[in-house]
């Protein structure tokens, strides 16, 4: 007879969990049947076997629960059940609908939305690739029996299997290069055809499937008469749906390791935001005032907000009052929503606009005019906002409003937009002064002696040049990218590039689609990452970072807004950059830089 001796197992518990440190949280989403949260041991044992601690996520849509317990996981699994109300989809029940769970359905629907915002991984099975695809703009079909043979695939299969769970019983075509299929990569049987992907077997238990992924998913397995088997994400989130039940398949352990590995990078990024500061250059929010944006709520209206940067584990962004270069014959007035007489009227009204955005929410924002105003915020658990401007028409010609920006806290002055202005031709101008001129030789002068950064992004080729030789302090351009991988002026020459870091400057990545690809090709977060590495090669890491232009046409797919930008931080993992280099890509170099400018 065995004998149970708890102390020893107690003991045995401390004795492992120094070596074991931290697994990966995975919360399941609890099945709701007869008054009782239920889960199926499969998905909890597939859980442990992969690596993670499962946790059980009991059917509630109160928000605070929600957003509490997406605090404190690292992945989620939408598990299986019943059937999902057709209302949530805008359609009325066919006959054929078997029972729905309305106790699951708004509250899987709403952490599905939630935990999709703060870019956790997530794997929907059965019901679960359901969930997904009509919690994020998708389509499920009721009642698969009532759809007709799809013309070609050779008759239907049975997707309500007589035999046990752990029995597959039909056969999927998957992919080739997608998620599913490198997971599944060693455990393929042979090719159904050339390049067609591989065949794997599960088994099946439903009469729902999604029917249309919508544009946030691409399909990337089907049954042999058309049924979607699984789903994948198209914007580089760690999200797959599979309509079988991996979890009673020896088979289905490669997704759930899968997914703790995804977890664990996750975890890994959440924690390194814990310690580095995440700085975005530039961003033109405020352009968006006139519309009476709620920059404290989850504003669809806007890139950048509170919520926002809270999901994306983002501290500070500088925000830069944009002023539209007027063409000759035009007023400025004309080209703003605001009713001002001056340029500098439009300045000082934005940044009055931003201060009173951060008073009324002081708790959790704040203004920060220096690099140590940022870590002191950062500390307190307040995210930031500095100020910056975005043409040098801001001056209205007036070298004393160099002080008075300056005085008002701004960090840098982009010397031009879109057009020649008084101080510097543009690289959509028409070379009025041949460079930088004799204002702008004075303007860049008293930037220096008071502290000002400048900024060179949108300038013309011999007035960034011009500059360089003018400037006593270090330039920055905080929005650019580089024109040896896309041919376009607002971007820097390689030469640009190494003259920059020769005199300690810093050159920031955007994400704006037409600086980062050719040939109106959508970008995405690989190719600024690949403009990235380019500037590392030319420059050196000390010289580089980030400037998103969020909210002035910037954002790419997987970097579409600032609660994607912990992706940003998970490709550079994955690349095995150190945290002292992340830390100088996300706001280092360019603080050594305005630290530098400042203490003069």
């Amino acid at each position: 007879m065995k004998h149970f001796h708890l102390q020893t197992y107690i003991d045995e518990v401390y004795a492992a969990f120094p070596a074991a440190g931290r697994r990966p949280v995975i919360g399941i989403t609890g099945n709701y049947e007869d008054s009782t949260c239920k889960l199926g041991r499969g998905y909890y044992q597939s859980v442990i076997a992969a690596g993670g601690v499962p946790v059980v996520i009991p059917p509630s849509a109160d928000k605070e629960v929600l957003m509490n317990t997406l605090d404190h996981i690292d992945a989620l699994i939408l598990s299986g059940g019943a059937d999902i109300n057709p209302l949530y989809c805008g359609e009325e029940p066919v006959p054929g609908l078997h029972g729905i769970n309305q106790e699951r359905d708004l509250p899987e629907l709403l952490i599905t939305r939630l935990a999709y915002n703060r870019q956790l991984p997530i794997l929907g099975i059965c019901r679960g690739i359901q969930t997904l695809a009509v919690a994020l703009g998708g389509k499920v079909k009721q009642d698969i029996s009532l759809s007709p043979d799809p013309v070609g695939r050779g008759g239907k299969v049975k997707h309500s299997q007589d035999a046990d769970r752990s029995e597959p019983t039909h056969s999927i075509t998957i992919t080739e290069n997608s998620t599913l299929f490198n997971i599944y990569k060693e455990h393929m049987l042979p090719l159904l055809l050339e390049g067609a992907g591989g065949r794997l077997f599960v088994n099946s238990f439903h009469h729902q499937a999604v029917s249309d992924a919508g544009d946030k998913f691409r399909v990337v397995a089907t049954a042999k008469d058309g049924v979607i088997e699984a789903i994948e994400s198209t914007e580089f989130k760690s999200i797959l749906g599979v309509q079988w039940h991996p979890e009673c398949m020896e088979e289905g352990l490669p997704l759930f390791q899968w997914l703790v590995g995804e977890a664990q990078a996750y975890r890994q990024a959440h924690e390194l935001h814990n310690r580095v500061l995440t700085l975005d250059t530039h961003c033109d929010t405020p352009m968006f005032f006139p519309q009476g944006i709620h920059f404290e709520q989850r504003d669809s209206r806007i890139l950048v907000d509170l919520h926002k940067m809270t999901e994306g584990r983002q501290d500070a962004t500088i925000m830069v009052a944009y002023l539209p270069q007027p063409k000759i014959g035009e007023t400025f007035s004309s080209k703003v929503d605001f009713d001002v007489q001056s340029p500098t009227e439009y300045a000082d009204l934005i940044f009055d606009k931003i201060e009173e955005i951060v008073s009324q929410n002081d708790r959790y924002l704040g203004i920060a005019r220096t690099p140590g105003d940022l870590y002191d915020n950062k500390r307190h658990g307040r995210k930031s906002i500095m100020l910056g401007i975005e043409n040098g028409l801001a001056l209205g010609g007036q070298l004393q409003n160099v002080k008075h920006f300056a005085e008002r806290g701004v960090v840098y002055i982009t010397l031009c937009h879109n057009g020649d202005n008084d101080l510097c031709d543009s690289c959509r101008g028409c070379n009025t002064h041949n460079g930088i001129s004799r204002f702008g030789e004075q303007v860049i002068r008293e930037m220096n002696r008071l502290g000002l950064m400048v900024d060179l992004s949108h300038a013309g080729d011999k007035s960034f040049y011009d500059a360089l030789d003018i400037s006593q302090t270090p330039i920055v351009c905080s929005h650019s990218s580089c024109r040896a991988l896309c041919d376009h002026p607002r971007n820097l020459t390689d030469d640009q590039m190494r003259r920059l870091a020769a005199v300690g400057g810093v050159m920031q990545i955007t994400l704006y689609n037409g600086f980062l690809k050719s040939q109106a090709k959508e970008a995405n977060i690989l190719d600024s990452i690949a403009h990235l590495e380019h500037a590392i090669h030319v420059m050196g890491i000390d010289h580089v970072g980030l400037g998103t232009d969020f909210d002035g046409d910037g954002g790419i797919c997987g970097l579409r807004d600032s609660s994607e930008l912990i992706q940003f931080t998970r490709q550079l993992l994955s690349r095995h950059y150190s945290e002292r280099d992340i830390q100088k890509i996300w706001g280092g170099n360019f603080l050594r830089v305005m630290a530098q400018v400042q203490k003069r």
